[in-house]
């Protein structure tokens, strides 16, 4: 433990010690507890004699947030690094205080403050009822995102550790749009013409993450500061294409639902 500590105060990126949620990782390990245990336990209970919240202008407005929230985290990862200077090949992170790195940085943080957002996607589906789509695939989901990316923004705010991030506020766009425009009602329903693309944008997603990261185990000379975050990034995109593949596999080969178990977003949609 004491070793532990010891490089976590060495290692660490000394410019976001102060900032929200980022001295420890103990704080953000207990809301994550909290999380899991209400949604796959506290929460149902709770809800089993209830009727189901009616949440629909909550839903909208949640929706279109995450929407204007990506949009933004979208435009400040181009503007910190990766359309104003990246190579989209070795690029490393930059530790210093220039207005551009710390831009990056601030960026990283608000992204991964992001998945605490969205932990409410959940929390949503506990007090509709939607227990079916409480599944381990997306807990899991939810929860190792948010845990982990502490520990990116703690010690490696930028650099091509981040490319993954840009392109899930892309998807997310799309995604959020989607739940928006459904929990508007059926009257915007027409405007809902593209979901059967949104499995292939995920695809493409983890494809895009997983060839650009890929990218790092072919080079000769990158001098990246922690690549131990490029292999969790890699593990990331390679199960999650994997997931989704197979998702596509049951839905438009076999014309078959998934498992409870292994869900994606795309039935997630069908309860918005």
């Amino acid at each position: 433990i004491t070793c532990g500590l010891f490089l976590l105060i060495i290692l660490s990126d000394p410019r976001v010690e102060d900032w929200f949620l980022m001295s420890s990782p103990l704080p953000q390990t207990v809301i994550i507890g909290a999380y899991i245990y209400f949604v796959t336990s506290l929460g149902p209970k709770l809800m089993e004699n209830r009727k189901p919240f009616d949440l629909k202008q909550i839903m909208v407005v949640y929706n279109f947030s995450m929407v204007a929230f990506s949009l933004y985290m979208c435009y400040e990862f181009l503007m910190s690094g990766w359309a104003t200077g990246y190579s989209f090949h070795c690029d490393i992170v930059d530790y210093s205080r220039s207005p551009q790195a710390l831009r990056m940085a601030w960026t990283c943080w608000l992204y991964y403050f992001s998945k605490f957002i969205e932990l409410l996607d959940t929390i949503f589906f506990v007090l509709r009822k939607k227990n079916s789509q409480i599944t381990f695939l997306h807990v899991y989901h939810h929860s190792i995102m948010a845990w982990t990316w502490w520990f990116g923004v703690k010690f490696a705010p930028g650099g091509l550790g981040t490319f993954h991030a840009l392109v899930n506020c892309v998807v997310h766009i799309f995604m959020y749009s989607y739940y928006g425009l459904s929990a508007l009602g059926s009257t915007y329903h027409k405007f809902l013409w593209w979901k059967k693309y949104m499995t292939t944008i995920q695809l493409v997603q983890f494809v895009m993450v997983t060839l650009h990261i890929g990218q790092f185990f072919f080079m000769e000379d990158c001098p990246y500061q922690f690549p131990v975050f490029l292999y969790i990034i890699s593990l990331y995109g390679i199960s999650f294409l994997y997931l989704f593949l197979n998702f596509w596999y049951y839905a438009y080969t076999k014309g078959q639902r998934l498992p409870n178990t292994v869900k994606t977003s795309r039935e997630k949609m069908k309860d918005q």
